[in-house]
C-alpha cells in the first residue's frame, strides 16, 4: 500500500495531540497523558506556525508523525531544523514510514535553506534501535542534550 506525507495544519491538532500523547506514553513506560492538553498545545503551536508537523497518511488513517522546530545557531551556520517528536504506529514500524517522514523533513529543510536537522540522542541502551535508525538515515552523534525547567 502507498501512503503520502502532508503538512499538518491547525485542523489536524487533535490528530497531532493524540499521536504525541501515544509517543509520550510509550517513552514513559505507560504514564497517562492529558490528551485535551496535548490537543490544545498542538492547536496553539500549529495555528501560530510555531512548529511544523508532517503526517504520514494512508486511506484517511494516520501512520506516523514528525514534528519540527525551526531553530537558529551560529554553530549551525544559521537556521536549522530540530526533530522534537517522531512517532509511527506500532503496526507500521519497520515499513518505511519513519524514513519517509525524515526524508520529507530534509526536503522541507533544504527548501527553507537549512544546513542541518538535529534530534535529541536517545538514552542507551534502551533506545539503541532508535539511535540505529537515525544513523541509517544519515545522522551522526554530537552528544546528548540536557534540560533545565524554568
Amino acid at each position: 500500500m502507498s501512503f503520502h506525507v502532508q503538512i499538518a495544519t491547525a485542523a489536524d491538532a487533535q490528530l497531532v495531540g493524540e499521536l504525541v500523547a501515544r509517543l509520550i506514553e510509550e517513552l514513559s513506560g505507560g504514564e497517562k497523558v492529558d490528551r485535551e492538553a496535548m490537543t490544545a498545545t498542538a492547536l496553539s503551536l500549529l495555528a501560530a506556525n510555531s512548529v511544523i508537523g508532517l503526517v504520514a497518511m494512508e486511506g484517511g488513517q494516520a501512520l506516523g508523525l514528525l514534528m519540527l522546530n525551526e531553530c537558529a545557531a551560529i554553530y549551525a551556520g544559521g537556521r536549522f531544523g530540530e526533530i522534537t517528536e517522531l512517532y509511527v504506529m506500532p503496526e507500521r514500524r519497520s515499513s518505511g514510514v519513519a524514513a519517509r517522514l525524515v526524508t520529507a523533513a530534509a526536503d522541507l529543510g533544504r527548501d527553507r535553506g537549512w544546513k542541518r536537522i538535529e534530534v535529541g540522542a536517545p538514552e542507551l541502551p534502551a533506545w539503541a534501535r532508535t539511535k540505529a535508525f537515525y544513523e541509517r538515515e544519515g545522522f551522526t552523534e554530537v552528544g546528548p542534550r540536557l534540560k533545565r525547567m524554568l
